[in-house]
């Protein structure tokens, strides 16, 4: 039972190692295909036109941007949280308005990708963006310099007396 309890202990040390790849997965997945897509706008309009969304130039900009910039976000952990919501709103727009025209069953949702990106950017927006990220490294910058800010005043008036 004791060597069960350390393992767990182990494993837990190591909690933020799934979460930084995943991150780096999809991060850079949809930064490049954001990328891909914002340098061929036109085509990537057209499919919109052709899978009959709405505002096609309008909505293909605004999904292929926010790939692109989200994904990049996401990718060095930078307001990760905030990122991952459009990620997850643009796969369930994808899953809605294209992908569930072409399922004939369940078995079908379970073999697409953008269920699975949902659900992983959907975790990214519950669990954080981990340790390894820029997230983090702001918050201990922001909490070291307002731990500083606090003893500065009690060193002086220590030093005073």
């Amino acid at each position: 039972m004791n060597r069960i309890a350390t393992r767990i202990t182990q494993l837990n040390a190591y909690q933020w190692l799934p979460v930084l790849l995943m991150r780096i997965f999809v991060g850079y997945f949809f930064t490049e295909t954001g990328w891909a897509k914002l340098h061929n706008l036109q085509t990537f309009t057209e499919r919109f036109q052709e899978w009959g969304i709405p505002f096609p130039a309008f909505n293909a900009a605004l999904s292929a941007g926010a790939e692109c910039f989200c994904g990049a976000l996401v990718l060095v952990g930078l307001a990760t949280r905030f990122a991952s919501v459009p990620m997850v709103i643009n796969m369930l727009v994808a899953v809605i308005t294209v992908k569930a025209k072409m399922a004939t069953g369940v078995n079908d949702y379970f073999e697409m990708d953008e269920p699975l990106y949902a659900l992983a950017f959907a975790w990214l927006v519950f669990s954080g963006p981990g340790k390894v990220s820029l997230d983090a490294l702001i918050t201990r910058l922001v909490s070291r310099r307002s731990s500083a800010m606090v003893t500065l005043p009690l060193q002086r008036t220590v030093a005073a007396s």
